[in-house]
Formats: structure tokens, C-alpha cells, sequence
């Protein structure tokens, strides 16, 4: 089949990473040693995700009128993601991300929405006749949730396939999940929409199950080195993680979340398209930073994954 076409509704950053011993707790001060810069966002990490793992993208974004949000732009270019929906803010700066990285990879992230925030419904006419020819529709919560909820209804009164990615997590009303096909938190995420503790594999059941219980159709919880658990209608799957040095957690949920996309827009059942997205996850946890440590397809070696190129 002809693979579908996505659109990725989100937030674009710039990440400024420091790489240090151990997280700071309150009144800490560390010493770091490397840092550098990133582009970054949510958003922007799965459109880049999205397009290096071989699907075809749109991008709808807002970003300030600064040198940020132009070099941004130019590297979504450069990515071979649709930019043509991409929007200019000439008040609000782009968005920031500061990250701190200990030595296990595990990170620690403060984000300053700037033109993320402004990213209104109205800014989605120009891009809604996409929706029609689209087959996926990718976002997350780094943007006004009034802008979600909006973006959300449309696809599904329109037959688009929805994947919310709640991160950061927020608390989502019944009637948006109901519209929403897939839902991918993490540990803690799933930990706050169902109010369940996730600590392991049969809590994160009982919170699959909760979510399933608010309207969500499938629900994927990430697992990190534990890999992930899917419920799709009433059965459970586990997919294994690829065991491998984890450097930098830091956009590996986004690098997840685009590998599903790309894997169902390719007509890959879920539990298949959990694997592909665990595979690219996997990749990218050994290297630093956000955009920079996303695969490309020849680099997955799953011999059932050829690239769709």
C-alpha cells in the first residue's frame, strides 16, 4: 500500500544541554562539563523522527521571528519535512529547553514555551484541507490544550488516525480521549492520567486499563529499558527493548512516537509498529542530544523494516 501521509501538530525548541554528574536538587549547585545547543521540541522531534524514518510529513508549528526559530526552520528544510504550514510570531521569542543531563542519561528539562504558547485554533485553517488526504494525525501538549482539543475533534470528524503523545502530562477530558485512537504515555505519565502508580509491568496494566476506561481506544505505556505494553482492544502485548549503553533519554519518547506513526502509516498491525518504534527508541538513547541523536531508516537492522524511499 501506499503509505499515508502525516501531520505532526507540536512544539518547536532549542535545547541547550549540559552534561553533568548527577541532577541538581534544590539549592544545588553542579558544575557540568559539555554543553552545547539542539533544535529540539516535542513536535519538532517527531517531525524530524517522522521524516528520517521515511514517512512523509507535514509540520504545523509556531515560531518567534528570531535567529532560533529561522535556523530551525531551514533544518526542517533540510529534513525534507513540509514546512509550508509552519508559522511566525513577531512578538513572542521561540521557544527554549534547558537540559541537564546526569551520567546515567537520564535527564532533568525546564521549557519556555515563548511562541509554542501562542499557537491558536485559528492557526489551523490553512492546514485543515491536509487532514482530508492525511491517514495520521501526531501531537502532543507542548502547545495550548484548547489547540489540541480543536486539532484532535477535526481528525476524528474527518476518519484521521489520532496518536496523542500527553507529555507533559495534563489532566484530558473524556470526550477528547474518546477521540483519540492511541495514546502513548511514559511511566509517570500514565502514573498521573489514571491515577495509578506505574512501578512495573502489572500497575502499568491496571493503568492501561484506566485509560482504556476514560475513552481511549489503544493505549501504549513506554516502559524505557523495560521496552512497552500495548492494550489494543482487550489484549496486552509486551515488546522488549533492545538492550543497549544508554547515553541521553532526552527525545527518545518523540523518536518512539515517529516511528509509530511511520510504521502504521505503512499498514503495520500496532504491535509490529510498537517494534519498529522501539528499535529507533533504542538508537537513539546511545547518542546525545535531541534532534541530533534521531536514526535514519538504513540504520534500523531489522531485516523486516525495508525503507519505504
Amino acid at each position: 500500500m501506499e503509505p499515508k501521509r502525516i501531520i505532526v501538530v507540536g512544539s518547536t525548541n532549542m535545547d541547550m544541554v549540559v552534561k553533568t554528574s548527577h541532577i541538581p536538587i534544590p539549592g544545588e549547585t553542579v558544575l557540568g562539563g559539555s554543553f552545547f545547543m539542539n533544535p529540539g521540541g516535542k513536535g519538532a522531534n517527531q517531525a524530524v523522527a517522522v521524516a528520517r524514518l521515511g514517512g512523509d510529513v507535514i509540520f504545523v508549528s509556531k515560531m518567534g521571528n528570531d535567529v532560533f526559530g529561522k535556523q530551525s526552520f531551514q533544518l526542517f528544510n533540510e529534513e525534507g519535512i513540509d514546512t509550508g504550514y509552519i508559522l511566525s510570531d513577531d512578538e513572542l521569542p521561540s521557544g527554549v529547553a534547558l537540559i541537564t543531563v546526569d551520567q546515567a542519561g537520564e535527564n532533568s528539562i525546564v521549557v519556555a514555551p515563548g511562541a509554542n504558547a501562542s499557537l491558536q485554533p485559528s492557526d489551523m485553517k490553512g492546514v485543515l484541507s491536509e487532514f482530508i488526504k492525511a491517514g495520521i494525525l501526531l501531537l502532543q501538549l507542548e502547545i495550548p490544550l484548547v489547540t489540541v482539543e480543536s486539532v484532535i475533534r477535526f481528525a476524528f470528524e474527518n476518519g484521521v488516525k489520532v496518536i496523542l503523545n500527553p507529555a507533559p502530562a495534563a489532566r484530558l477530558s473524556p470526550e477528547l480521549l474518546s477521540h483519540v485512537d492511541i495514546i502513548t504515555p511514559n511511566r509517570s505519565e500514565a502514573s498521573i492520567l489514571s491515577g495509578i502508580e506505574v512501578t512495573g509491568l502489572e500497575s502499568a496494566k491496571l493503568a492501561a486499563i484506566g485509560l482504556r476506561q476514560q475513552g481511549v481506544k489503544n493505549v501504549i505505556i513506554t516502559l524505557g529499558p523495560s521496552g512497552a505494553l500495548v492494550l489494543e482492544d482487550d489484549t496486552f502485548y509486551t515488546i522488549p527493548a533492545k538492550v543497549v549503553e544508554t547515553i541521553d533519554t532526552t527525545a527518545a519518547g518523540d523518536v518512539f512516537n515517529g516511528g509509530l506513526a511511520v510504521a502504521l502509516s505503512e499498514g503495520k498491525n500496532l504491535p509490529e509498529a510498537v517494534v519498529f518504534a522501539c528499535e529507533a527508541a533504542a538508537i537513539s538513547v546511545t547518542r546525545m542530544g535531541a534532534q541530533s541523536s534521531i536514526p535514519y531508516r538504513n540504520e534500523l537492522i531489522l531485516a523486516n523494516w525495508p525503507s519505504s524511499k
